[in-house]
C-alpha cells in the first residue's frame, strides 16, 4: 500500500506498521459497509492493535477514515500509472482510466468499494486519482486535444461519471462493464472536444492486462 519513505529504526518501523494496520482496517470497513460509525475499539481489534495505539496516530475516527480513503485512492492512482505508462495521448489516458476502473471492480473490489462509498468527497483532491486526472486534462488543453475552458469543471464531470459508473457496475453485476465504460468514455471525450470519430476509436483501443 502507498506509504512514505520506509522508516529506518525499529521504533519507527513498528509505529508505521501500527498506523498502516489501522488504515487497512478502516479501508476494509469502508469497503464492506461504507459505515464509519463503528467504534474505535472495533477498529483497533480488527487492526490487532491496542486501543490506546489509536490516539498515537489519529485524533479522531474522521481523520482515520479520511486517511484510509486517501490511501486507497493513491493506490488506485499508482495502479493506473503502472498500467498506463507509455501512453502520451491525454484522450486515451482519460478513456483508459474509465475502462480500467470498471475492470478493477472485479480485480480489486476493496479499492473500488472504498471509492464507491467515499470517492465523491475527494473528486477535487490534490492527490490520488484526482491529481492524475487534472494533469491529463491540463496536458490535453495545452496540446489542443481538449477544448474546454475550465479544467476544474471538467474534472467534476469526469469524477462524477466514474463514480456513477462504478456504482452501476456493483449494482448490476450482469452488466457488460467493458462496453458501458467504452460508451461513457466516448461521450466524455466528445464533451472534452474530441471529434466523434476519434472519440469512438480512442475509447476502444486495446487495454493493458490488469493481471
Amino acid at each position: 500500500m502507498p506509504t512514505s519513505a520506509p522508516p529506518h529504526n525499529r521504533f519507527e518501523r513498528r509505529r508505521a506498521e501500527t498506523r498502516q494496520a489501522l488504515v487497512r482496517a478502516a479501508r476494509q470497513i469502508l469497503a464492506e459497509t461504507g459505515d464509519a460509525s463503528v467504534s474505535i475499539q472495533a477498529i483497533a481489534e480488527r487492526a490487532d492493535v491496542g486501543f490506546g495505539s489509536f490516539y498515537n496516530h489519529f485524533e479522531s475516527k474522521a481523520e482515520l477514515f479520511d486517511a484510509a480513503v486517501r490511501d486507497a485512492l493513491e493506490e488506485l492512482g499508482q495502479t493506473f500509472d503502472e498500467h498506463l505508462q507509455g501512453i502520451d495521448d491525454p484522450a486515451e489516458l482519460v478513456a483508459a482510466g474509465f475502462r480500467l476502473g470498471v475492470r478493477m471492480a472485479d480485480s480489486q473490489p476493496e479499492l473500488m468499494q472504498v471509492m464507491r462509498h467515499r470517492g465523491l468527497s475527494h473528486i477535487h483532491s490534490d492527490s490520488g486519482l484526482a491529481a492524475r486526472a487534472t494533469r491529463d486534462l491540463e496536458a490535453g488543453i495545452a496540446s489542443g486535444r481538449f477544448i474546454i475552458a475550465d479544467p476544474t469543471i471538467a474534472l467534476t464531470a469526469l469524477g462524477g461519471s466514474l463514480l456513477a459508473l462504478v456504482e452501476l457496475r456493483f449494482a448490476r453485476p450482469e452488466l457488460d462493464g467493458d462496453e458501458a465504460a467504452s460508451n461513457l468514455a466516448e461521450m466524455l471525450l466528445r464533451m472534452l472536444g474530441v471529434s466523434p470519430e476519434d472519440a469512438r476509436d480512442v475509447a476502444r483501443r486495446p487495454l493493458p492486462d490488469l493481471g
